[in-house]
């Protein structure tokens, strides 16, 4: 048999996500070990590879085929626009994709002005702007506090995550216009899921059962 390979995004995700798992009956003990230098990590037992990467590339992994099995936020997902399936949410890390600014701004999203847009999503907030709001605007790639840009003048709105909104308020700033609810997906490599698909499609079942 050979291993199914699970590629999980760095830090507080990939806790929650092995907690998940662990409900499920699958472990990686060496996984709790804070200061192992180690990048793959091996449940000999059940046949499962998992490793840790950088949440914008986990699309990456499981579209090459590298990783079976990603777990990752949504907002990656629709960022990375990657060839994967994905097949379940897992309720975790709630939040939600949003365009936000200064109270003024609402006139210039309601009359399609041209606006500058700053965002660490550039391809979300131009499907958003473009696709659905059918508004053109220059579209500004920050990797920052981008809190900042309508502050100091750089954009009229930003499109960023927000989870309590706390941050925006001390700015400031508000929540103009939902694009969309975030949460953390699982995703399938497509090759994956039809040459593995018993031993993915039990992993997906068992965890439903749970969630």
């Amino acid at each position: 048999m050979k291993y199914l390979t699970i590629a999980l995004a760095k830090g507080r995700l990939a806790r929650n996500t092995m907690d998940l798992l662990e409900k499920i009956g699958i472990n990686c003990d060496e996984m709790k070990d804070e200061h192992t230098r180690k990048l793959i990590f091996v449940n000999e037992s059940l046949k499962l590879k998992f490793f840790l990467a950088k949440a914008g590339d986990v699309p990456t992994y499981v579209e090459y085929g590298a990783a079976d099995i990603g777990v990752v936020g949504k907002d990656t997902i629709l960022e990375e626009g990657r060839k994967l399936l994905e097949v379940a949410d897992l309720n975790m890390g709630k939040c939600r994709m949003c365009v936000c600014g200064p109270s003024s701004a609402v006139e210039l999203l309601q009359h399609h002005e041209m606006i500058r847009v700053a965002s660490k999503y550039p391809n979300i907030a131009k499907d958003y702007f473009y696709n659905k709001k059918h508004q053109t605007v220059e579209i500004i790639k920050l990797n920052g506090s981008v809190e900042l840009a309508p502050i100091v003048g750089l954009s009229e709105v930003i499109v960023d995550i927000v989870e309590t909104g706390t941050t925006l308020k001390e700015n400031g700033l508000e929540v103009l216009e939902e694009i969309c609810p975030l949460s953390a997906r699982m995703v399938v490599n497509q090759v994956s899921m039809k040459m593995e698909n018993d031993r993915i499609m039990k992993l997906i079942n068992d965890l439903k059962t749970v969630l």
